[in-house]
């Protein structure tokens, strides 16, 4: 089997392992849930809000590699759960998880990961991790974890082949909601929690692709009644709901897969003149609902510190400004296939990559980006008021 300069002969007490398909071999020492899950390799830059990424359904079929090496000793509480049970498979540190030391913690991380069925690995080299998927492109893994530190590498390396990737893969129907929701929830403060939702007018449909939580807190934040449904809610559904405005939410996976049975219906919204906003997968969606072409980026944006500048004419006095933003995706529109009518009005100040869309005469926009945060800045809580204000 082939190895690789990360790779190394199973030290004593390794009761984790990384397996690439290329066959490299990484050993750690497990923690969390025991047994293997296949996905994809990434890493984030974020400094905090570990467990809100680790139950972001963005992150579906997914290992995170952490780059900042203290993860675990905020502990975790339900407070900062961002989905119901969903997220990455899995996740790698540099540091030992060792006791929490902050006052929030109602447990330790390593029985929040043993509970929710996510896989540790502590010990590794994540800075040579990250060079690897920066030079080579996010690879399919296998992370594993059995206390007896028994495993078969040859058929986790077979595992890791067989897989076949993000690419072409519509994994929205394992994290979309199976049915109609109010959203109840308002915005979080330190101290007494989640605040209670109370709008009835304006009345925004949001499509679940698998959305993070605060996206909703934070419509209500900025005056919305919420009602969350379903991605595969067809058109008559969605209309007969009578909103003001649709939302597109985040998710996980090829955005022209989910876009098969998804764009249909954003097209039929467009064409209605309903206004809509799209966040990160709902935003690739409703590029390609304009016409634009979506593409597999090599590493992807993940973290909470990602530059994002504002540009076209629409900014005014603004055009130019620079957010920080929090950012999770692998897919990205092609800025190059921006067809006609449809303006770019936000790039990344790292790669140059479109972060954001406007198309002239609908009220439809959308961004790369994560504008809710959890985790990250809050300098783009203005998009939900942009769009709650416009209905």
């Amino acid at each position: 089997m082939a190895r690789s300069a990360l790779s190394h002969a199973q030290p004593s007490g390794a009761t984790g392992v990384l397996v690439f398909a290329d066959g490299t071999v990484v050993w750690g020492k497990g923690f969390g849930h025991t047994g293997h899950a296949v996905g994809e390799l990434c890493f984030n830059t974020a400094m905090t809000g570990y467990q809100e990424v680790m139950t972001d359904p963005s992150y579906d079929a997914q290992v995170v590699c952490f780059t900042f090496p203290h993860i675990g000793n905020v502990g975790a509480n339900p407070e900062d759960v961002e989905s119901r049970g969903l997220g990455a498979v899995g996740c790698i540190v540099r540091q030992e998880v060792t006791p929490h030391s902050n006052f929030r913690a109602q447990e330790e991380f390593v029985e929040w990961m043993a509970a929710n069925g996510k896989i540790g690995l502590s010990g590794i080299d994540t800075r040579a991790l990250t060079r690897k998927i920066r030079k080579e492109g996010a690879p399919n893994v296998v992370i594993a974890h059995y206390r007896k530190g028994e495993f078969d590498l040859d058929a986790l390396v077979s595992q890791a082949q067989k897989w076949s990737g993000l690419e072409g893969l519509d994994l929205v129907p394992g994290v979309t909601r199976a049915g109609h929701e109010e959203w109840r929830g308002g915005h979080w403060q330190l101290g007494f929690g989640y605040g209670e939702a109370n709008a009835d007018k304006p009345h925004v449909v949001a499509i679940d692709y698998g959305a993070k939580d605060n996206i909703f807190r934070y419509l209500a934040k900025a005056g919305a009644k919420v009602t969350v449904v379903p991605a595969r809610t067809s058109l008559e559904d969605i209309e007969a709901l009578n909103p003001d405005g649709v939302f597109l939410s985040n998710g996980p996976g090829d955005p022209a897969a989910t876009g098969e049975y998804a764009v249909p219906i954003i097209r039929g919204l467009l064409e209605a003149d309903v206004p809509l906003f799209g966040i990160c997968l709902g935003h690739q969606m409703l590029g390609l609902a304009a016409g634009a072409k979506t593409a597999k980026m090599h590493q992807g944006h993940r973290g909470a510190n990602h530059p994002v500048q504002r540009v076209g004419k629409e900014w005014g006095e603004s055009e130019g400004l620079v957010e920080i933003t929090s950012m999770n995706h692998g897919f990205a529109i092609d800025g190059d296939t921006l067809p006609d009518g449809v303006e770019e009005t936000h790039v990344s100040l790292f790669d140059g990559t479109n972060c954001g869309i406007s198309i002239a005469g609908r009220k439809a926009f959308g961004v790369q980006y994560h504008p809710e945060a959890s985790p990250g800045p809050q300098d783009s809580f203005y998009l939900f008021e942009k769009f709650v204000g416009m209905l």
